[in-house]
């Protein structure tokens, strides 16, 4: 993950949800989707809003499912190779599950 750490991003990106809520994220959180590190660090085709504010709009996922997704990224950064035991994560419905799968997480 270093590779992707740069002294000119921020440490937090805004996640914004498809009815507008805002969630301020670690980055280091953040990137533990796939989707999210190749919006907010590769060339290709995403905005400018996205690489350069750290802001990216998910058109597609409402708040309730997105702040849950957020929970799980703060989760398994947390417990990614952690040596204690570690807790269930509360089970979401299908929509949870889908918006994991879009985010490469």
């Amino acid at each position: 993950m270093a590779d992707t750490e740069n002294k000119n991003e921020p440490d937090t990106v805004k996640l914004i949800s498809a009815e507008g809520h805002e969630f301020i994220v670690d980055r280091k959180a953040a990137l533990v989707s796939g989707t999210i590190k190749s919006m907010l660090s590769g060339p290709g085709t995403f905005t400018f809003t996205e690489q350069q504010l750290g802001e990216i709009n998910f058109r597609e996922i409402s708040t309730h499912i997105l702040e849950k997704v957020i929970q799980y990224f703060y989760y398994k950064l947390k417990y990614t190779n952690s040596t204690t035991e570690i807790p269930d994560f509360v089970k979401i419905a299908l929509e949870l599950l889908m918006a994991a799968n879009f985010l490469d997480a």
